[in-house]
């Protein structure tokens, strides 16, 4: 074997047109660190505040709230401004939080949800968001849902993920009548039959909903590109859990190490998004709470 092929052999294997030393060099790192803008949402800073926020404290990532986002354009803003706002920070909007109704029974109400999910899937695709996330809004308490047909409901809404670029994400509520726990989330995917089909969980909601952080390694890993972090106190209770309880990375009691070594992917990074409703973080300074999530975040990731 000649040098030029043994280079070429080399470029081959590493895969990257490095050498093996230079590819260790560039080792891809396993999580992304985002911040959601739940974080901040008690400060009530607006949607380019919010953004600032988070870029000042380090964050190259975020998930956008629709509702601020709206609010923004109510106000006067621009889809084009919203884009330069972000480019000019440097930061990626990896996902945005909302609420349609593509799920309930109702045909009514699915009809607008979809309406209203081409909407706001139209305007995330003008900002470069390429997710939203789908959760079980309207079908939180009452009765238990065909997970069949919500699984061709999911499917619609994917398809139209498919004419605007922006993805939906099935989100797990631990509260939840429907969507609580893992099996039904991964069935649905599963049984809608789509390619893009994701799941978005949370390590509270896993909590809340009863299937803990050992379902997660039940799901296969291209199931999941952005997952929520935070953590839970030992109490209130599982039972009584609120949203509220959520708490910084770490200072809870969930085997935070053991989730993120199931979530590690090798293929690509996995987005984690810190997100939490912690009244007394409100009322501390917004940066100093941003600041202190990330850190956090990194120190639980430490050796994973």
């Amino acid at each position: 074997m000649n040098r030029r092929t043994a280079l070429s052999s080399i470029l081959a294997v590493s895969g990257t047109g490095m050498l093996p030393a230079e590819a260790a060099k560039t080792k891809v790192q396993p999580f992304i660190y985002s911040l959601n803008m739940s974080t901040l949402r008690g400060h009530k800073l607006g949607f380019r505040k919010e953004l600032e926020v988070a870029a000042k404290a380090g964050f190259g990532s975020v998930e956008i709230w629709i509702n601020t986002l709206q609010d923004y354009l109510k106000e006067g803003g621009t889809v084009k401004e919203a884009k330069k706002i972000i480019d000019d920070l440097g930061i990626k909007v990896e996902d945005a939080i909302g609420f349609a109704t593509w799920i309930v029974d109702d045909e009514s109400a699915r009809s607008k949800a979809i309406e209203q999910l081409k909407v706001e899937m139209d305007q995330l695709a003008q900002i470069g968001c390429p997710r939203i996330a789908a959760p079980p809004m309207g079908a939180t308490t009452g009765a238990s849902l065909d997970l069949a047909k919500v699984a061709e409901r999911y499917r619609t809404i994917l398809e139209l993920g498919d004419k605007t670029g922006v993805v939906p994400h099935l989100e797990l509520w631990g509260f939840s009548k429907n969507l609580s726990r893992v099996g039904e989330i991964l069935y649905v995917a599963v049984e809608s039959g789509h390619p893009s089909a994701r799941l978005l969980m949370d390590v509270y909601h896993l909590h809340k909903g009863g299937s803990g952080m050992d379902a997660v390694k039940d799901v296969g890993k291209p199931l999941v590109e952005i997952f929520h972090i935070n953590d839970y106190p030992a109490t209130p209770p599982r039972e009584t859990i609120t949203d509220a309880d959520r708490v910084y990375a770490g200072d809870g009691v969930a085997p935070l190490k053991d989730l993120l070594k199931s979530l590690k992917n090798p293929e690509r990074p996995v987005i984690l998004s810190f997100e939490v409703f912690n009244k007394d973080y409100y009322a501390q300074d917004a940066l100093l709470v941003a600041k202190t999530g990330l850190a956090k975040m990194k120190k639980v990731t430490e050796g994973v």
